[in-house]
């Protein structure tokens, strides 16, 4: 059976005697994407051939490009249109704006921030590390989807 442990070390001690499974052994074996999804799974570099690397990568890159483009698009509008709205109702005499506690609120916001930021470094340096590791094992599906991104921001 695929999923058994390697064979228990036995110990004996004055009482009694105690098994040791060595876990590390055992998940360096048996990871768990291969109950989940079958021994013939693993990086995508060994499955597929450089052509359907790149179409995957490109039709994926290509999808995430387009949404990234719209989303963009509609959230400028949005903030833009926001602003445009707020400045006419100010000149129009509707809404008064105090741009003092504005420019201290923002100057408050800043500074929370750069806090949090300082805060959150060692968790993003990990996160470019392992983004790292990852492009560097799938660099064809990788480059697929950087072409297929900025194909569809283009679209």
């Amino acid at each position: 059976n695929a999923l058994q442990a390697p064979p228990p070390i036995k110990h004996d001690s004055d009482d009694d005697s105690y098994e040791v499974l060595d876990l590390t052994e055992y998940a360096r074996r048996h990871h768990w994407w291969n109950r989940l999804f079958g021994r013939s799974s693993g990086p995508i570099v060994e499955k597929y051939s450089v052509a359907t690397q790149i179409v995957m990568g490109g039709v994926t890159g290509w999808c995430a490009g387009f949404l990234f483009q719209k989303v963009g698009k509609l959230a400028a509008t949005a903030v833009g249109g926001g602003f445009l709205l707020l400045q006419i109702a100010s000149h129009s005499g509707y809404v008064q704006v105090d741009w003092k506690r504005v420019e201290k609120d923002v100057n408050k916001a800043k500074k929370q921030l750069k806090k949090r930021a300082n805060k959150a470094a060692p968790e993003i340096n990990t996160l470019i590390e392992e983004s790292t590791e990852f492009i560097k094992q799938n660099i064809v599906v990788s480059s697929g989807f950087v072409g297929g991104f900025l194909l569809g921001l283009a679209s």
